[in-house]
């Protein structure tokens, strides 16, 4: 029996090998579930894969059933990363069963892939408030969460304070008090981090990824990286870039 297994498996990667099958990133797929488990949806969606794309292992013969499995072992790994950073177990696990409930109903890979997304976009909203709400007031939280949705554009003090429906001296009182920082410097924190998530796991330039948050200049950029990282997008780059990275680069 165990044999037979090993044969399987061997024929298996043999066969991998002629296709020239190679699995995903690995730093790639890390980064994917932090992003969720840090309720940072920029970076989750920046990261994510369609369900079952090119780099995954086939789990079943059958195409529907194949996205289904594949749609379990991310809700399961999801529920682990959301625990590991501070979602109860209870919630984590009966987000989980949720969402494996709902793909086994369906009929169709474009219901399952449907669900998927769903279920990547309600584990991070979650995290956001699971990590928000145990630090900040309600508006702030909700503040945080406009934010994390709109760093790719220009992020202002009044478009913040009218969703809110509170004043803009209000609202810039509130953050300074219970942040540490203004809200302008918050907005340019959160947006640094972000963009050095994108220099550590992808191939865009200096100038794509100020262009990418909206920064005035790739000057101004590069000043306030160096501000909140200590250094030089370059030599951040230089120095975290994942090494698979450039090993794929090499392979072109």
């Amino acid at each position: 029996m165990q044999e037979e297994k090993e044969k399987k498996i061997s024929e298996l990667l043999f066969q991998q090998r002629e296709e020239g099958f190679e699995r995903a990133s690995f730093d790639r797929e890390i980064a994917f579930y932090e992003s969720i488990g840090a309720g940072n949806l920029e970076m989750m969606r920046f990261f994510s894969s369609p369900l079952f794309c090119e780099g995954c292992g086939v789990l079943s013969k059958d195409a529907l059933q194949n996205l289904k499995y594949h749609l379990v072992v991310t809700a399961a790994l999801i529920a682990r990363f959301c625990i590991r950073y501070g979602m109860t177990p209870e919630m984590a696990y009966q987000l989980s069963d949720l969402y494996i409930m709902q793909a086994d109903e369906c009929q169709t890979e474009t219901e399952v892939r449907a669900v998927h997304r769903e279920m990547l976009e309600a584990y991070t909203r979650k995290m956001q408030r699971v990590r928000n709400s145990k630090i900040y007031s309600k508006q702030i939280v909700k503040s945080i969460e406009y934010i994390s949705e709109h760093l790719h554009s220009r992020i202002l003090l009044e478009n913040v304070a009218e969703y809110l429906q509170i004043s803009e001296a209000y609202l810039s009182r509130l953050f300074k008090n219970e942040t540490g920082m203004t809200f302008s410097e918050y907005v340019n924190h959160e947006k640094v981090i972000a963009a050095a998530n994108l220099l550590r796991y992808s191939d865009y330039s200096d100038l794509e990824i100020s262009n990418l948050f909206c920064f005035s200049s790739q000057s101004y950029f590069i000043k306030i990286f160096k501000k909140y990282i200590g250094m030089t997008p370059k030599v951040y780059k230089k120095q975290y870039r994942m090494p698979m990275l450039e090993n794929e680069r090499t392979a072109d």
